[in-house]
């Protein structure tokens, strides 16, 4: 829905508003006209409800909203003598029409002196629970989410079982624009496995599908700082409007709002603007080649050849590689994934007669590789040159370049495209060239040769951006189900991570010791 949209719909709520409730308003001592103004009339019947006037605010706060409205419901319905549990669930189930009823069909006196506290032990439960998920909501949605590390794209830098604390105020948080959902759950609800929010599949019809009208547009608050070259990032997955990730080819009977994308977290290793090619494995951003920072630990499979001796359990440990992970190939050399300095150690072990950087060869191709078109015959290792496009710049648009930005153009920054012969129409006019509305970015793995990454997908834009990992809050290695303890409260830096693990612990204390600290008795 268009702010336009949205706007109507404010307007049509405060008329329903001002019908169902301007008696009681008078009846609480103030105007009937007071129940009309937008805003105002939220601030005086919190007035009424002897609730405080900073409330307001969280009714305009997506899914917040969604919690405060039958919170005001209730204690609407309390004000007026309607206390017992039946006025209580008829609040709710009616979504708040119960309160006309009172207006209009009963004579329901003004109770200014009422108790705040809820009648019942279990009122006072729900309240409590209620404020304690809207506190929780707006911490998650606008300054600091949990995430886990699900894959191993960036294994040896974040691990798989690693969980995150993920800043949104660092880029600037995206406000929620799916409206109608559940708090703090993003796309499946867990056990029942259905989606968490309300949207349609239907792709085509979409933008005229019933449940997306409450969608809200694509709107993020100021950041602190913008995306830097080599930064961690998590992002929505863009090709996760297809029903399979795996499958490059759009489901025309599949889609996902962009705020319920499939969570990843890889290394931002081209900004908008850069020119990005891999040569052998290695990224080169506008002709030079990427020098990552300290914490970047970018992996190749080698092959490592020992004339059929053993390595240990122990020696592959001192290389950074599990026993597990040691595969061997059909002629029995072994096959480890290693940084160039693990495989430069492992080269200075005895047994070890060669190793060789598994590398595919320029002249090999692979089409389902990004932009997924013959005219681009390029591998994981060497791949590009292509452009990352940048807010504001123009590209030309000929049969060359459309596959590297159709995409942008069709689904991400919703256009008409259409081709007829060797022409290209945008919006119904011939066009030779195309200006981008937001910019863009390239998200690699570390672990360069096992990482589904932009290589596959493409650009990722920035509207697809959540944040920014600061620090590994718990980690478990899922194997064994060991914790971690030295990758407890370990900061997420472009620099050498330190973990805080005896600070993170004594604060977690103090925390709950302020919490739960007993109250005195008066004496």
């Amino acid at each position: 829905m268009s702010f336009t949209g949205w706007f109507i719909l404010f307007l049509t709520v405060q008329f329903i508003h001002f019908l169902g409730t301007w008696k009681l308003y008078e009846k609480a001592g103030r105007k009937a006209w007071e129940a009309a103004i937008p805003v105002y009339n939220a601030i005086v019947l919190l007035g009424i409800i002897k609730r405080p006037k900073w409330w307001v605010i969280l009714l305009f706060i997506p899914i917040v909203n969604l919690i405060m409205f039958p919170v005001l419901w209730i204690e609407t319905c309390r004000s007026f003598g309607y206390t017992t549990t039946k006025d209580t669930f008829l609040a709710i189930l009616t979504l708040g029409f119960y309160i006309a009823y009172i207006n209009y069909a009963t004579d329901a006196q003004y109770r200014p002196d009422r108790e705040l506290k809820a009648p019942t032990v279990v009122g006072e439960w729900v309240s409590s629970i209620a404020f304690a998920i809207i506190a929780a909501t707006i911490v998650h949605n606008y300054f600091i989410r949990p995430y886990v590390i699900p894959s191993s794209s960036l294994e040896k830098t974040l691990l798989i079982g690693d969980y995150l604390f993920v800043s949104k105020f660092h880029y600037g948080a995206r406000v929620p624009m799916s409206t109608v959902a559940l708090p703090m759950i993003h796309d499946t609800i867990p056990l029942v496995k259905s989606k968490s929010y309300v949207f349609s599949d239907d792709y085509e019809n979409r933008e005229n599908a019933f449940a997306n009208k409450f969608q809200l547009p694509y709107m993020r608050l100021p950041g602190l700082t913008s995306i830097k070259r080599n930064d961690i990032v998590v992002f929505g997955q863009p090709a996760d409007t297809l029903r399979d990730m795996n499958k490059l080819t759009p489901d025309r009977s599949y889609y996902k709002p962009i705020d319920k994308k499939l969570n990843l977290v890889k290394r931002c290793v081209g900004i908008a603007g850069d020119s990005l090619e891999i040569r052998d494995g290695y990224i080169y951003i506008n002709g030079e080649r990427s020098i990552l920072p300290p914490n970047a630990k970018p992996q190749w499979y080698h092959i490592i050849d020992t004339e059929g001796q053993k390595f240990s359990e122990a020696a592959l440990m001192r290389y950074n590689v599990r026993f597990k992970e040691a595969y061997t190939t059909q002629d029995g050399k072994y096959l480890l994934n290693l940084t160039d300095e693990e495989a430069a150690l492992i080269a200075k072990n005895p047994i070890v007669k060669s190793v060789t950087k598994k590398i595919d060869p320029k002249d090999k191709s692979d089409l389902e590789l990004f932009p997924q078109s013959p005219l681009y015959r390029w591998n994981i290792d060497n791949f590009g040159p292509i452009y990352i496009p940048k807010k504001g710049a123009t590209v030309s648009i000929t049969k060359e370049t459309i596959p590297f930005y159709k995409r942008i153009i069709r689904e991400y920054e919703k256009n008409d495209l259409t081709f007829v012969n060797d022409d290209i129409y945008i919006n119904g006019k011939k066009a030779d060239s195309y200006t981008f509305k937001q910019d863009y970015y390239w998200m690699m793995g570390d672990n360069r040769q096992n990482s589904l990454d932009a290589r596959r997908w493409g650009y990722v834009p920035f509207d697809h951006v959540i944040g920014k990992p600061i620090m590994v809050w718990f980690s478990v290695d899922n194997e064994t189900g060991k914790i971690r303890w030295d990758r407890i409260f370990m900061t997420v830096t472009n620099g050498e991570s330190k973990s805080y693990f005896w600070l993170g612990i004594l604060s977690a204390a103090l925390i709950l010791f302020f919490v739960f600290k007993p109250k005195k008795k008066k004496a």
